[in-house]
């Protein structure tokens, strides 16, 4: 299991909800610091992805449990 600091709920949420919950938590955090976002949004990989590339961040772990997708994402 991965440990993480900060834990967001975005199930349920369609984009760019998701994707804004994400960057709020990262706000907060410190460098090296991990959050695990659940999303259902299909398209919450994608979303994530770019963001994440641009943004220098780290995807630990990407999970899909049937329309569920779990991110574990490192902060730079």
């Amino acid at each position: 299991m991965i440990e993480f600091t900060i834990e967001v709920d975005a199930s349920g949420l369609l984009c760019p909800l998701p994707l804004l919950r994400l960057k709020k938590a990262l706000m907060v955090m410190e460098s090296g610091d991990v959050v695990k976002v659940i999303a259902t949004d299909p398209a919450a990989h994608l979303d994530f992805g770019v963001y994440i590339d641009q943004a220098g961040h780290e995807l630990i772990e990407l999970t899909k449990l049937s329309a569920t997708q779990i991110f574990y994402i490192k902060k730079k």
